[in-house]
């Protein structure tokens, strides 16, 4: 295999633009990894690993090498592999992500770590020239105000700008009730980065109370979520989210909501009680909401081949536009709007139609419950006139704008709440096409027509008017009107609201059975 495949390089090399050597080679490394992706003997090979690394190269998607070898455990005590795919996050313009991958290596003590810990530093050290070179270009998206008087634009997810806020919000951080740090990697009995579903009933200490692991309720390539019980308490359920490298950022804007958001909307947005910063890793602790997410209820349609009932479609949406408008409000977006984190709340007592327009008692703990807040953006940290680049490079959910290369603002959650209902509606991501106006210029829309039995009335302007929002100025207004008129159609029609009561019930006990 490797004197075919060196052959074959060579080939390609000799031949850089005929396609059919580059997919000879391409076509070997997919045999070849796929051959050997499952055999012990070159689990920690460092050959088998530069096939892999080629691979990714040739398939120009190293991340989905990355998570085989990370599922399948190939080569993960090997610093080459961290240096590979932080430098195809580099080419790609995946800063953060890149940063993110280095300290993943160096918390694993990939060998050989020195090596590792170099080439972070010189990653870190070009970062820090771009950045420099930024703020003294006039043109450049870093600087304080352009020569021309135009707004500012900030990739808030740069790593420049996260680690600027992170710098000066520290002291305030620091402050913050539920803040607990070390300068000492964490050390306790069972170990946080191996946590499994074989852990369960293993006991983590953290800040004098005892967590008892029942399972794991999620996973990513940096943080894993965990259920647990305080102090075993079956009736005390949190959630650990335990991450690597240290990420604070979440539980500052944990803190900006609590000071923030009123108090009868504060149940809608997830709540931190505290969090552990070490050396290696942070952990924050939640609460924990055991009815599964919206992206669970889409699902638990479709795989009975079938829709969400509309009543349902039109409840969530009211859900959602409110949620943002509350948010927005008060100068937050939250980033990363997409049903994975918006969690399903149910009332413990008995729904009744009569509350549901003055949305008191029972319906007050009905819902929905926004959660990660990772990617959350504080305006009130940027100049008023702040409009913002960079990508969220999320599947599905990267804005109108950042698909046309434009600044943002609110969008990236607008955006994200129309993929959400086009989900509902349609048990699909949502693809939009630019439409072109009787008078020349252009809008956006979702290319699957809305079905004749909706109400399209209601669809349409919410689709037209979100997808197509020129101003990055407030979208309360906006998210207001729309959210009143969908109020106002249920409203108006009380048989609904019977109808929105049972099917609440049977999707309650459709989750909860699951």
């Amino acid at each position: 295999w490797l004197r075919s495949i060196y052959e074959a390089a060579a080939e390609t090399r000799s031949h850089p633009d005929d396609p059919t050597a580059a997919a000879r080679f391409r076509d070997l490394l997919e045999d070849c990894v796929r051959s050997f992706a499952d055999d012990e003997r070159y689990r920690d090979d460092v050959r088998f690993l530069k096939i892999c690394i080629l691979y990714g190269d040739a398939i120009q998607d190293f991340e989905r090498i990355f998570r085989i070898m990370e599922v399948k455990g190939i080569c993960q005590a090997h610093s080459l592999l961290y240096e590979a795919y932080a430098m195809s996050l580099v080419a790609g313009g995946k800063l953060v992500e890149a940063h993110e991958v280095f300290q993943l290596g160096i918390s694993k003590n990939a060998e050989p770590l020195d090596r590792l810990k170099k080439m972070h530093g010189m990653f870190l050290n070009h970062l820090a020239a771009v950045a420099q070179n930024a703020a003294a270009d006039p043109k450049s998206d870093m600087s304080s105000r352009s020569l021309n008087q135009q707004p500012t634009l900030v990739n808030p997810w740069s790593m420049p700008t996260i680690g600027d806020l992170l710098k000066k919000m520290d002291a305030n951080i620091r402050k913050y009730n539920g803040y607990c740090r070390s300068s000492k990697v964490y050390s306790g009995k069972v170990s946080l980065s191996s946590l499994k579903n074989s852990s369960r009933n293993k006991i983590v200490e953290l800040g004098g109370c005892k967590y008892q692991i029942k399972g794991c309720s999620g996973l990513g390539g940096f943080a894993q979520v965990y259920k647990a019980y305080n102090d075993s308490n079956p009736d005390d359920v949190l959630a650990l989210k335990i991450q690597k490298p240290a990420f604070p950022w979440e539980f500052y804007m944990y803190r900006q909501l609590d000071k923030r958001i009123p108090d009868v909307e504060r149940s809608s947005f997830g709540f931190a009680h505290k969090v552990h910063i070490f050396a290696d890793l942070s952990v924050l602790v939640c609460d924990y909401l055991s009815h599964g997410t919206l992206q669970d209820a889409i699902n638990s349609n479709l795989v009975t081949h079938k829709l969400m009932e509309e009543v349902l479609c039109i409840y969530y949406t009211i859900e959602m536009l409110r949620m943002l408008e509350t948010l927005h409000s008060v100068g937050i977006i939250h980033g990363d709007f997409k049903p994975d984190n918006l969690l399903v709340r149910y009332a413990r007592e008995e729904l009744t139609e009569a509350s549901f327009i003055t949305r008191s008692g029972p319906w007050r703990d009905q819902g929905l419950c926004l959660v990660d807040w990772g990617r959350g953006i504080d305006l009130s940290l940027f100049p008023a006139d702040t409009r913002f680049i960079g990508d969220c490079r999320t599947s599905g959910f990267r804005c109108v704008e950042m698909q046309d290369n434009q600044p943002w603002k609110y969008q990236v959650d607008t955006y994200g709440l129309c993929v959400i209902v086009h989900m509902m509606l349609h048990g699909s991501y949502m693809t939009i096409e630019k439409k072109v106006n009787p008078d020349g210029s252009y809008h956006y829309g979702p290319k699957l027509p809305f079905k004749r039995y909706w109400n399209s009335d209601l669809w349409k302007p919410l689709f037209s008017q979100l997808l197509n929002i020129k101003s990055n100025g407030s979208d309360v207004q906006l998210l207001s009107s729309l959210r009143e008129s969908f109020e106002s159609y249920l409203h108006d029609n009380p048989n609904l609201i019977k109808t929105l009561k049972h099917s609440l019930a049977k999707q309650k006990a459709c989750l909860c059975s699951a």
